[in-house]
């Protein structure tokens, strides 16, 4: 019998994540902006934006520029 994980240890945390993706994709447009400023705008941690901007990157709406600077596409 295989053991399985409750589920509710990934409840708590899924909702203030939800939350910081929301402000991270709020702060993005067409017109490039630095990371720094995403994560101190958005109140995220640096993992956090990181990890949606990766998400965002993957699905292909996130264009990256020089100098550390994103986009949405």
């Amino acid at each position: 019998r295989a053991a399985r994980e409750p589920e509710a240890a990934c409840t708590p945390r899924a909702e203030p994540i939800v939350a910081e993706r929301s402000r991270v994709v709020d702060l993005l447009g067409p017109t490039p902006v630095p990371i720094d400023d995403l994560i101190r705008l958005s109140g995220a941690s640096a993992a956090t934006v990181r990890m949606v901007l990766l998400e965002l990157e993957l699905a292909g709406r996130l264009d990256r520029h020089g100098g550390s600077l994103v986009s949405l596409v």
